[in-house]
């Protein structure tokens, strides 16, 4: 009985020895690269088999007020916005109010004649066509457009394909996929987002980012200016993202929000299938896409299932902001990165670093 309690204390100790190292060396981490990358703020959690298992809050949410960066922190989270909106789309499908094969003429007004050909399924997957409108002038959040506005503005552009036949990334696409939910649904996006998404899964410290709403421990946006080796407030003209990266949000919601999706919430298994299925272009070939990693894209999500862990994921960039969604399936663990950088692609490069170190820590044997 001796010997197997002092197996017992034994392997205890190691646990929680190995899982104080682990936790170590990820924190290390992110400091070093937050350090080499002038980075003031970064929220991280690592989650395995619903649990989380790391959680790192380190540096400053506010340089001017010093406010460190907390489990609190509200972050813009960019494009992972698209996982939402996508979301909202399968809902109403799931309800059968529209069908991802409907014509995106059928729920907006006036669209122009080009886009006659544009299914719901191609904005979703960003095989559309249709000009990125963040690479134009006139779309800045100031202006306050009207969806009729927005899309004649947008209109005015010739499609940069045929729909369906190609693939590139478009934030034109999700914004209309926003109009398609409030004239679907009848109610605004938010409205709708709110009661199908967030207060059902009580993500209660998730925004609107527009800065005239008062959001709860927001963090402030930074530039470096490695010239003059200071930080800079992030550019204030402000791009109009609304339903294709709008959203700004904690560790802890976004885990609440994986843990839902991962399970039996939100979304029908169907719903869920064609959400993470690899987007075909219309000779029934899988997509090429070129990008950080070399898989394929779905319903508002990139899909890797050809890496050393297959990857479900998405990274987020708007003024002053990094963050990704990483969720590994097979090994059942989900890393979460937010940070106030202007560094595009900060937060997806720091979460493949988390991921190798995590993974590397975890395979050792005592």
């Amino acid at each position: 009985m001796r010997r197997t309690g002092c197996i017992l204390g034994a392997a205890l100790w190691y646990f929680l020895a190995s899982a104080v190292l682990r936790a170590d060396e990820v924190e290390n981490l992110v400091r070093s690269e937050m350090a080499a990358h002038h980075v003031p703020g970064v929220a991280c959690l690592v989650i395995k088999d619903g649990r989380p298992v790391e959680s790192i809050y380190a540096g400053t949410a506010n340089l001017e007020c010093e406010m460190a960066v907390s489990a609190d922190t509200a972050f813009e989270i960019g494009s992972i916005t698209k996982q939402f909106t996508a979301a909202c789309i399968l809902i109403l499908a799931d309800e059968g109010k529209l069908s991802v094969e409907d014509p995106i003429s059928k729920y907006l007004t006036n669209p122009p004649s080009a886009w006659a050909k544009v299914k719901i399924r191609h904005l979703l997957s960003h095989t559309s066509g249709i000009t990125n409108y963040d690479v134009l002038p006139g779309f800045e959040l100031r202006l306050r457009q009207t969806p009729a506005e927005f899309i004649a503005r947008l209109g005015r552009q010739p499609l940069v394909f045929e729909p369906g036949t190609a693939w590139s990334y478009s934030n034109s696409g999700f914004n209309l996929l926003g109009y398609i939910v409030e004239n679907v649904s009848g109610e605004t996006y938010w409205k709708f987002l709110r009661g199908h998404i967030l207060e059902p899964l009580q993500m209660t410290n998730t925004y609107d980012r527009d800065p005239i709403n008062l959001i709860p421990h927001r963090a402030n946006g930074y530039a470096w200016r490695k010239q003059a080796g200071i930080f800079q407030n992030r550019d204030s003209d402000l791009t109009d993202l609304f339903a294709a990266g709008t959203i700004v949000s904690t560790v802890g919601d976004l885990a609440k929000w994986d843990a839902a999706i991962q399970g039996e919430g939100v979304l029908s298994a169907a719903a869920k299938k064609q959400w993470w299925t690899p987007v075909q272009i219309d000779n029934g070939q899988p997509l090429a896409r070129v990008g950080r990693r070399a898989g394929s894209y779905g319903f508002g999500w990139f899909l890797d299932p050809e890496r050393p862990h297959k990857t479900i994921w998405h990274t987020g960039v708007t003024s002053g902001f990094s963050a990704a969604n990483q969720w590994y399936p097979d090994e059942h663990v989900t890393i979460i990165v937010l940070s106030n950088t202007d560094e595009s692609t900060f937060g997806g490069v720091l979460a493949d670093k988390i991921a190798d170190q995590y993974f590397a820590t975890t395979a050792r044997k005592p």
